[in-house]
Formats: C-alpha cells, sequence, structure tokens
C-alpha cells in the first residue's frame, strides 16, 4: 500500500514546518517547498518522509513545475497545504501602496497560483483536500492593518467560492484561520497577543481537523475564534467601539 503524500508550501519555518513534522510523524510522505532552500535541507536532511522542493509561490510556472516533480516522485498527491505568507507590521501602520501589492503578491496570489497548479489534478482525481491558510485577521479589519487583513480577507471568500467549485469534484476545501501562534512571522508584533501558542499546537490542531474530521474551517484557539466570530456579527459601530477600548488598554500596558 503507498504512503499517503502532503505537499505543504511555507514549509521552512512556522506553522508549515511543525505540520510537515506531525505528518512525517504519522508515516506520510511530505512534499515541502518554500523560497530558503537552507531551510528546506535542513528539515528534509533529519527527516526521512520529508521532502524538499524549493519554490517561489509567486512564479505561476514555477508553481505547476514543482507540483509535476511532486506527482512524479509520489504518484499521488492527497493534501494540499498552502500556507505561504508575509507580514510587516512596521510597514502596515500606513498606506504603503508597494508593500501592500507585494503582501497581495505571496499572501493571495500566491496561495492562487498553488491552487491553480493543483486544479486539473484535483478535479480529474475527483478526492483529496486542498487546504488554504488565512487568518483570525480576515474575519474583520483591524487597526494597523491594512495590506495583511485585506489580503487574509481575499482567502477566505476565496475558499468559500472554491468550496462549490471543487465540491462538484468531490474534492474537499479547507480552511484554516490561526490565532496568534509563535512564529519568526509574529515575533515581528509589537503589541501583546492574547491565547498565544506554540507551532506544535497549531500542527496538532491542523492534524486532527484534516484526518479526523470533515469541517469546513479549522480555527484555533476556540477561546479566541469564537470571541472574534461573534465580533463579526456585531453592527460596525459597537465592533469598532469595542475595537479601540482593546488597543487603547493594551497601549497602556
Amino acid at each position: 500500500m503507498n504512503k499517503k503524500t502532503i505537499w505543504i508550501t511555507g514549509g521552512s519555518t512556522g506553522i508549515g514546518k511543525a505540520l510537515a513534522e506531525k505528518f512525517a510523524g504519522k508515516g506520510w510522505n511530505v512534499a515541502i517547498s518554500a523560497r530558503r532552500e537552507n531551510l528546506l535541507k535542513e528539515i528534509s536532511d533529519s527527516h526521512e518522509n520529508i521532502h524538499e522542493f524549493p519554490l517561489d509561490v509567486t512564479d505561476k510556472i514555477k508553481c505547476k513545475e514543482v507540483f509535476e516533480q511532486i506527482k512524479n516522485k509520489f504518484e499521488n498527491v492527497d493534501i494540499c497545504f498552502f500556507s505561504t505568507g508575509t507580514w510587516d507590521p512596521k510597514k502596515e501602520k500606513d498606506i504603503d501602496v508597494e508593500q501592500i501589492e507585494n503582501v497581495f503578491k505571496v499572501n493571495f496570489f500566491g496561495t492562487l497560483n498553488s491552487i491553480k497548479a493543483v486544479e486539473e489534478y484535483f478535479k480529474n482525481r475527483k478526492k483529496g483536500t486542498i487546504t488554504i491558510v488565512s487568518s483570525i485577521a480576515g474575519y474583520r479589519g483591524l487597526p494597523n492593518s491594512t495590506g495583511y487583513g485585506p489580503s487574509k480577507s481575499a482567502l477566505n471568500n476565496l475558499a468559500e467560492s472554491l468550496y462549490f467549485d471543487f465540491k462538484r469534484s468531490n474534492v474537499r476545501v479547507c480552511l484554516v484561520s490561526p490565532g496568534f501562534i509563535k512564529t519568526p512571522m509574529t515575533d515581528k508584533n509589537d503589541f501583546k497577543m492574547p491565547f498565544l501558542k506554540t507551532t506544535e499546537y497549531a500542527a496538532e490542531k491542523i492534524y486532527d481537523g484534516l484526518i479526523n474530521k470533515n469541517v469546513f474551517e479549522i480555527h484555533f484557539p476556540k477561546t479566541l475564534t469564537l470571541i472574534l466570530k461573534i465580533f463579526s456579527f456585531l453592527p460596525s459601530t459597537i465592533y469598532f467601539g469595542l475595537i479601540n477600548k482593546m488597543t487603547k488598554y493594551q497601549k497602556k500596558n
């Protein structure tokens, strides 16, 4: 019996790396992609089941080429986990158009390029899972988030749209909305992050959601995400007032 295979983009650090190690520990073939080849090699060298496939997801042609390489090596791909992302909090406080364009190029279009690379394969195969990693920042507008939040909100809408398209081919589309997870990206934040969790915690929740449950959205930690989901239903006036109070409190502390 052939091992199952997962392809993970953004697999060199953070949630992507932790998830790669989690699936490898469960006996899966794991293909990891990211721009930093040295980090990919370190991970693959230390895990028998993890294999490196360097990739810049902003390159549409390269996305297709890399997926072909993965298919050729493993024959079947069961899950794709697209988690490439970028964030620069210092540049999010003003309307920096070039910065916002770059964030969308990586976070939104990089994910879209990856999905396009696997679209025909999964629709023909008529099974499998495509996973889009978003963020709680995509639920509603937040202060100092002119690029990151909107890019994640766009991914939420994309995931819902693709859910219908791929369901016709019996392919599952899954959205992952993490709260604050300690990664090199969140280490840049200069504010208090409530309910901060480890990448291992995130990997455990994602693995459970992908393998043991059949849900559209995997979101965690629930204490935080459920509060924000309630916030998303509030009228704008109330929502703005609550967020203003919360951010003022954080500044004082």
